[in-house]
C-alpha cells in the first residue's frame, strides 16, 4: 500500500493552468500576433489583393475568396498562425462565418506540416522519398474536406 498522499484536485488544476498559460504565451500567442502582422503587411503592400486575384479560381471551387489561400499557406506553416490569418481576414470583411466553417477542417488537416517535417519526420528517420507523398495526402484530405464542407453548407 502506498503511503504517498494523493494530490489535491486544486493542485492539479493550478499545475494544468500554469502549463496552459506557458503554452499560450510562448507558442500560440506569438503565432497569432505574427499572423495579424503578416496580414497587415500583405494588405499594405498590395500582396493580399494579388493573392486574391491569383488564387480566386481555385478557391472559388470551394466558395471562398482568393485571399483564403493565405489561410491555407499559414496552416501549412502553423495552425496558430492560420487562426490569426482567419481572424485578420474576418476582421477586414474578406471572410465570413461560412468561409471560416469551410476552412477550419483544412487548417487542422494541413496543420503545421512545416514544423512537423523537421521535428518528427526527420527525427524518426522517415525516408525522404516518402515525405512529398505524405504532404500530398494531407493536402488532398484538406481540399476534400473543404469541398465536403461547401456541400454541407
Amino acid at each position: 500500500m502506498s503511503t504517498t498522499p494523493r494530490p489535491m484536485v486544486t493542485d492539479i488544476f493550478i499545475e494544468g493552468a500554469r502549463k496552459g498559460w506557458t503554452i499560450a504565451t510562448t507558442s500560440t500567442l506569438p503565432n497569432v500576433v505574427m499572423a495579424f502582422i503578416l496580414i497587415k503587411a500583405l494588405e499594405i503592400t498590395g500582396t493580399l489583393s494579388l493573392i486574391g486575384k491569383v488564387f480566386a479560381p481555385v478557391m472559388g471551387v470551394f466558395g471562398l475568396p482568393g485571399e483564403a489561400a493565405a489561410v491555407l499557406i499559414g496552416a501549412w506553416m502553423s495552425m496558430g498562425g492560420a487562426i490569426g490569418v482567419v481572424i485578420g481576414l474576418f476582421e477586414r470583411g474578406i471572410l465570413a462565418g461560412e468561409h471560416i466553417a469551410i476552412l477550419v477542417p483544412a487548417i487542422y488537416l494541413m496543420g503545421s506540416q512545416v514544423q512537423y517535417l523537421g521535428r518528427i519526420l526527420g527525427v524518426i528517420g522517415t525516408r525522404a522519398a516518402r515525405i512529398p507523398l505524405m504532404i500530398g495526402i494531407s493536402l488532398l484530405n484538406a481540399f476534400l474536406a473543404m469541398w465536403l464542407m461547401r456541400i454541407i453548407l
